[in-house]
């Protein structure tokens, strides 16, 4: 069975390295999850698929619970290659969604 291919954007990438450590563990679960498991992750706290006005295939969790709750953003870029691409890490407060 072939893995997915989780790519960070830029901005997410420099998100990920502001977070405290327990988040940053949470988050090194998930993209492990993400590799072998897909995008689809219903054993993470919140997890939802978001809704967009277009037709894209957004979902996210909760990484860590408390003050500051950290999430997790990703979308499906391409479900025949198997590419994920993480877009948002960070605080709920400020999450795109």
């Amino acid at each position: 069975m072939m893995e997915w291919e989780v790519l960070f954007t830029k901005k997410a990438a420099k998100q990920a390295q502001t977070i405290e450590q327990r988040a940053m563990a949470a988050l090194r679960l998930l993209i492990e999850d993400l590799r072998y498991k897909g995008p689809i992750q219903h054993d993470w706290p919140n997890y939802s698929k978001l809704v967009t006005k277009k037709k894209v295939d957004r979902r996210h969790c909760h990484l860590i619970k408390g003050n500051p709750t950290y999430v997790c953003c990703w979308e499906v870029v391409d479900n025949t290659m198997k590419i994920i691409e993480v877009y948002y890490v960070g605080t709920h407060e400020n999450a795109p969604y």
